[in-house]
């Protein structure tokens, strides 16, 4: 059969296989070399065709191999990025994100019958990074300082407390004395007042 038409038959067979098979999952490093496994039964088998489904750009021919690991026919950019170990291992070299996707193998059977390998699922293994804690703030203890009475001022307020009898003795001295005077003033008046009216004096 022509390798083109087995090419085709390959993509088509798979794309619906894909649907329904569940894929073994593989995480893989950014710039890590990565293996993939896929053995089909090889009984009656002329090779082994090895293709991709990628995330972004689709189905893929990546390389036709015979089973002692000669290879065949391969896709334009094979020698860059992938190596062949044997015809069942197949090593992608320098792994990146736009290489995703679905990796799987299969072997012609008597030249009319595909037998399909184990299909692997490459995704790219995300570095989980710690969240950096923040510094807790350290809290600064402020003293408080208190400002001591100066002596001074304390021999100001005590001469104010001298003061203030000092001031009141002669105000209550001269308060007494203006009230000695009215009384004796008033009792003058008085003696006046009899001395000049005689008739009131005799009457009583």
């Amino acid at each position: 059969m022509d390798p083109k038409w087995i090419q085709v038959l390959v993509m088509l067979l798979f794309s619906q296989k894909i649907n329904s098979a569940s894929a073994h999952v593989a995480k893989a490093k950014e710039g890590k070399d990565v293996s993939i496994q896929c053995t089909p039964k090889k009984d009656g088998a002329s090779m082994v065709i090895w293709f991709r489904v990628l995330d972004k750009s689709g189905m893929e021919f990546i390389a036709s191999v015979a089973l002692s690991g000669q290879l065949k026919k391969s896709a334009h950019y094979f020698d860059q990025i992938f190596r062949l170990t044997e015809s069942h291992t197949l090593t992608l070299k320098s792994f990146k994100r736009e290489d995703s996707g679905i990796y799987s193998c299969a072997c012609l059977v008597g030249g009319n019958r595909l037998e399909f390998g184990a299909v692997t699922k490459l995704e790219l293994e995300e570095e989980i990074k710690k969240a950096t804690e923040a510094p807790a703030p350290q809290l600064t203890a402020q003293m408080t300082t208190t400002n001591k009475c100066d002596c001074k001022d304390k021999d100001q307020t005590d001469s104010s407390m001298f003061c203030a009898p000092i001031i009141l003795g002669p105000l209550a001295g001269g308060c007494g004395l203006l009230l000695l005077l009215l009384f004796i003033t008033t009792i003058y008046c008085n003696k006046m007042r009899t001395r000049r009216c005689p008739h009131h004096h005799r009457r009583k």
